[in-house]
């Protein structure tokens, strides 16, 4: 079994899923997993986990995102995007300067609304799984931070349409940003065309097609140790890789670690063993991925 991280360059067309199955079939194992999900029109960074870093996704889940995508004012669908029905189509009168300026009351910590065609859970059962039976349900707004929101292009004319950079938290929902832009100008937007650049520090230099995946699988595979690079590294003995190795806990100073954590540690030739969280004064096992310990 093949253990490690692809940085996929998703296709538009096709799910996250449908990526996730293309590689169970490329690796020859069942255990594949994907964090961050993309909209089966969007494209770029999805990173898929093999083997034994799928139990290490959920630290990648929730590293910042970076976007670009197209908004098209005047009109409202369904999703959002350009995959739902139009709701609305009615001209907007908005200059590249006002749609700057309301860009602006969207930075920083926000509340968003989830859509409803979207993987969120209310009571248990996923937003667009509702969706499709016909029913709408409340949504709580949630938290999110959206660090850039800039307009990188503009076109005019009765139905603008703006080119846009984002960069935001895990769970911000591009298309509700564009939707909301449209609001606070006075009319109607959904989200034309979206590409996500990166996952953290995993971008598109990084990334592969399906094509070349499938040409050299081995190449697309990046190490266990690696997958963790974005978390504070901590690399030990052999002593403390074979207590690391049987879950053991330890005190921050005992491992060396300074930072609020998760952290990544090491064994002396570099392999990834396990990584491992505060706990109190404490640092306990979130993951071990080498030993009896789970």
């Amino acid at each position: 079994m093949t253990d490690g991280l692809v940085v996929v360059d998703k296709p538009t067309g096709c799910t996250s899923h449908d990526v996730v199955a293309r590689l169970r079939k490329i690796y020859g194992q069942r255990k594949v997993g994907h964090a961050g999900t993309l909209d089966p029109d969007a494209t770029g960074v999805l990173l898929v986990g093999l083997g034994r870093v799928t139990r290490l996704l959920r630290f990648l889940q929730v590293a910042g995102k970076t976007y670009r995508g197209t908004v098209r004012f005047g009109v409202a669908t369904t999703t959002l995007d350009a995959a739902g029905e139009v709701l609305d189509r009615a001209p907007m009168s908005v200059s590249r300067d006002e749609v700057v300026a309301a860009t602006k009351r969207f930075v920083g910590e926000i509340e968003q609304v989830p859509p409803m065609v979207s993987a969120v859970r209310v009571g248990g059962r996923r937003l667009h799984e509702l969706a499709r039976a016909g029913e709408e349900v409340e949504r709580a707004p949630r938290a999110v931070t959206v660090r850039r929101f800039d307009v990188e292009d503009f076109e005019p004319g009765p139905y603008p349409l703006a080119a846009v950079l984002v960069e935001c938290s895990s769970g911000t929902f591009v298309r509700t940003l564009a939707a909301d832009l449209g609001a606070a100008l006075g009319g109607c937007a959904h989200l034309e065309s979206l590409r996500r650049l990166a996952i953290g520090t995993f971008d598109l230099d990084e990334a592969h097609t399906l094509e070349e995946i499938a040409a050299d699988p081995a190449a697309a595979v990046l190490a266990p140790v690696v997958a963790m690079r974005d978390l504070e590294r901590v690399d030990v003995d052999a002593e403390r890789a074979r207590a690391v190795a049987h879950g053991a806990t330890f005190t921050a100073s005992a491992l060396a670690a300074t930072g609020e954590g998760p952290f990544a540690v090491a064994d002396p030739e570099g392999s990834l063993l396990a990584v491992y969280e505060r706990r109190g004064a404490g640092m306990k096992p979130a993951v071990v991925l080498v030993g009896g310990a789970s």
